[in-house]
């Protein structure tokens, strides 16, 4: 890829503890922090809801906390794909970990999915992508992006059984919609804006607050919360591959001229038709096919980018398959593209039990979809993976305590193991580490793994915390 990319996954809990017993969320967070010391928990206060103790930096890079109930984990920063996917697949393998070393695997499962069927709450999987400052962002460039991460709903939902009542209609209630029908995505029916800063209650396909987590003249983050969590490993890489080609586009002021009538109301209604053709109306009054619209930004990645790296060709090529089988027959997606897979899955056992949509029991079956333990997920049993990513164990339990080589989260890394050998108070970020009685280190390029500033910084640390070790003793004899 040409640009920084990290992922965070909220995920969901069944659980089957007695009230008012510890929950598994914090069992487990606690399990990665104090037991087996995978990280440095955070001594301060972050915000208002991320108090000391709440979490916390990984070792290999990422960060697990718990917001709003829910344990989130963020990859590190990735410069590949299959780095992506790699610790992607690491903050499950160590949940999944932690479930068996506490001895709670029988009675706990973690969901990396983002409804909860009874209360209609949702979570998210969040997409951060490190955008250059030069990219053109005129009118018809936003309009052009808004329109891409509409329709790559296609290809990116995880679906779902039932809905839910859209925001602008359920007031501060979260109440039940049909449940006789599958959706291609999860998260559509809690999005009613089309840009937005806020990540809740006003959620919208384009999030717009400006954090860049680097230096602030090069760089901007596009952070968006609209996708579905992904569980097959194709579906995340065209998530995060395609979006990563369309920003390239946007850098060279290349993108189709492309501008939807309603994007909020195309998201929705994409999201219940399962079957194509799939058409929508632009912002000129005619009306479009989604699969063509998609085709065209492929196109123009394929014409910028082809040959640059093996990576780039084996994206457009998976890209452009997957749209061919949209056309023709999606079925040849079953393994690939998370909806079409379900619901293929789904649409057998209602046959075979004689169920309705609105079966609780279907409910049950699209919680087991997204499962985090690989030997219970019945759709990672049907993963189809394209050669180039296809991970072994090993490869993912490496990254479950090593960063990548290659970013900003390697030189983060090695620093909080120094400092985890000293006893101090420290403030870790993703950009920024301090020490009490030292000057901060602000790690501003987020592609530089081994950045010259950091080893003068530690050597400045290390006196400030001889110095203070020397006046505790000298205190300590006065006493």
């Amino acid at each position: 890829m040409n640009r920084i990319v990290g992922i965070e996954t909220e995920y969901g809990c069944l659980s089957l503890l007695p009230p008012g017993a510890t929950s598994a969320v914090e069992r487990v967070r606690d399990w990665i922090f104090s037991h087996r010391k995978l990280g440095l928990i955070d001594v301060h206060h972050r915000d208002w809801d991320e108090p000391s103790g709440n979490g916390g930096f990984l070792f290999n890079g990422g960060r697990l906390y718990i917001d709003m109930g829910h344990l989130e984990y963020c990859t590190p920063e990735c410069l590949s794909l299959l780095d992506l996917l790699r610790y992607d697949r690491a903050g499950d393998a160590l949940i999944a970990r932690a479930l068996r070393e506490l001895h709670l695997d029988r009675e706990v499962s973690f969901i990396r999915n983002n409804i909860d069927h009874y209360t209609g709450a949702t979570f998210g999987c969040h997409e951060n992508y490190l955008v250059r400052r030069t990219a053109p962002l005129h009118e018809a460039n936003v309009l052009s992006l808004l329109a891409f991460l509409t329709v790559r709903l296609l290809y990116v939902g995880a679906g779902r059984v039932g809905s839910t009542v859209a925001p602008e209609l359920r007031g501060q209630m979260m109440r039940a919609g049909a449940d006789d029908l599958f959706q291609i995505s999860q998260r559509a029916d809690y999005i009613n804006n089309d840009l937005y800063e806020w990540v809740q209650f006003n959620r919208a396909i384009i999030n717009t607050r400006d954090e860049p987590l680097g230096d602030p003249r090069k760089y901007r983050r596009l952070h968006l919360l609209h996708g579905d969590t992904s569980v097959l490993p194709t579906t995340l890489l065209l998530k995060l591959g395609t979006t990563a080609l369309v920003l390239d586009l946007i850098e060279i002021d290349k993108l189709p001229k492309v501008a939807l009538a309603d994007a909020v109301t195309t998201f929705r209604e994409l999201s219940r038709q399962t079957s194509g053709p799939w058409r929508v109306a632009l912002a000129d009054g005619s009306t479009a096919d989604v699969v063509e619209l998609l085709q065209s930004y492929c196109d123009a990645a394929r014409r910028e980018f082809h040959g640059r790296d093996d990576e780039t060709d084996a994206l457009l090529k998976i890209w452009d398959d997957t749209l061919a089988a949209l056309r023709t027959g999606p079925v040849a997606l079953v393994g690939k593209v998370d909806w079409i897979t379900k619901k293929w899955l789904f649409e057998q056992f209602k046959e075979q039990e004689g169920l309705a949509w609105s079966d609780p029991w279907l409910k049950s079956q699209d919680l087991e979809f997204h499962k985090v333990d690989p030997a219970e997920n019945i759709g990672l049993a049907l993963a189809q993976t394209p050669a180039p990513w296809q991970l072994t164990d090993d490869a993912v339990a490496d990254a479950m305590f090593q960063p990548p080589a290659n970013t900003r989260a390697h030189a983060r890394s090695g620093l909080m193991q120094w400092l985890e050998q000293h006893d101090t108070r420290y403030h870790v970020d993703w950009e920024i580490l301090g020490v009490e009685g030292g000057e901060p280190l602000t790690l501003l390029n987020p592609f530089d793994p081994d950045p010259p500033e950091a080893k003068a910084w530690k050597a400045g640390i290390a006196e400030v915390l001889k110095s203070l070790a020397g006046r505790m003793r000298i205190g300590g004899e006065r006493s």
